[in-house]
């Protein structure tokens, strides 16, 4: 059976900058939205050609802000991907949404363009840490955005952000029981974390922003744990929770590692190609040097690399060690070596891991330092 994969398509526009945002996100007030959808167009016949043949089955539309995106512009990219492979019966096509008015108002279209799951970035439900946040909506218009999306698409997630500034425990309690009350099947709640290159790091380095010390954010996590799953949504992720069997298709393939394919400035990608390697690429990152590449050299990647045995192990572990469930021995390509082995046994001693000759997880606990861990256990 032919195998699958997963298309990215990245709209890096924003109508501004949040603080804490590291994602290759930029502003521009005027944007020809039909030179940039041809070239991402072009992208993806470009790619289709170098691949081995997949079917698609997870379209995700990321940012950036893709909600600014003409429901005209989204159809035209959907109606391009389902040309270009075939695809599963169940195709999951997702799309990133602000909560904002203007977007709000284009959810139909959407709907209509192909996008059967949206994903708002609400981010906090009271109205001065959205501020603090340098959201540009309040809570009543998320709440009002959401309720629009749920009476138009077949799936609805949103993302909040906790360990926020001078956050409490009890505080974060409260706003997650109203998070889990409008009873939405997926939640994305992420540990704020401050970023270099950030209007937040500053801020942070001169103690002018204080965020939950190590030992709080882990006891918010642990609450985040168990309050999602007494809701009937526990974590299959390190930060997505979910209904059974409403897991984030298009996300789980970077989990397990499957094929996808990156396009649009700063896209990356992990494809095998028609003789059979698998490669790392990565679209240049600049949106108008991606366009001026794409027009006048036929292609928008910065970089094509083939990936060693040894690097897709480790790439493998590293997503892998993010779902709940953890990652099977069997699949990671090779054994450990017995100095991993080594520094696996000491994570187990220290309740960080939990390992059998079949399988690897992590625990709640190493959960939290979970690139600390894969460092250690490789030596890096």
């Amino acid at each position: 059976m032919t195998q699958t994969f997963s298309l990215y398509i990245h709209w890096p526009f924003c109508e501004s900058k949040c603080p804490y945002c590291d994602f290759n996100s930029h502003v521009l007030r005027t944007i020809t939205e039909d030179m940039w959808i041809n070239a991402i167009i072009h992208e993806m016949t470009r790619t289709r050609d170098l691949m081995q043949p997949r079917t698609l089955c997870s379209i995700f539309f990321g940012g950036g802000t893709p909600s600014l995106m003409s429901p005209e512009a989204v159809a035209a990219v959907i109606s391009a991907a389902k040309t270009l492979w075939p695809t599963t019966p169940n195709l999951e096509i997702s799309m990133e949404a602000n909560p904002g008015s203007v977007e709000a108002a284009h959810f139909t279209g959407y709907r209509q363009a192909g996008v059967n799951r949206l994903s708002l970035g609400i981010q906090a439900l009271n109205d001065a840490d959205l501020k603090a946040l340098g959201r540009k909506h309040s809570v009543a218009e998320a709440l009002k955005a959401l309720k629009i999306a749920q009476n138009t698409f077949d799936r609805v997630s949103f993302d909040l952000i906790y360990a926020r500034m001078n956050q409490t425990l009890d505080a974060w309690q409260d706003e997650l029981a109203i998070a889990l009350s409008f009873g939405t099947e997926h939640l994305s709640l992420y540990q704020l974390t401050i970023e270099p290159g950030t209007a937040f790091a500053p801020l942070h380095k001169r103690g002018e922003l204080v965020i939950p010390e190590e030992n709080e954010a882990y006891h918010l996590f642990q609450l985040t744990q168990k309050m999602t799953e007494a809701a009937g949504l526990p974590g299959y992720e390190v930060s997505n929770h979910a209904r059974p069997g409403k897991e984030c298709q298009h996300n789980l393939t970077y989990w397990n590692y499957g094929d996808y394919v990156g396009v649009g400035p700063g896209a990356h990608g992990r494809i095998h190609l028609a003789n059979g390697n698998r490669v790392a690429t990565q679209q240049i990152k600049a949106p108008e040097l991606w366009h001026k590449s794409v027009s006048e050299k036929g292609t928008g990647d910065q970089s094509v690399i083939e990936l060693t045995q040894d690097e897709q192990f480790k790439e493998r572990l590293l997503m892998g060690l993010r779902l709940k469930t953890g990652i099977a021995a069997s699949s990671l390509g090779r054994a450990f070596t017995a100095f991993e082995q080594t520094r696996l046994e000491a994570l187990r001693k220290e309740g960080l891991l939990m390992s059998s000759k079949t399988q690897l997880q992590l625990t709640a606990k190493g959960t939290l330092v979970q690139n600390a861990i894969l460092a250690y256990v490789l030596g890096d």
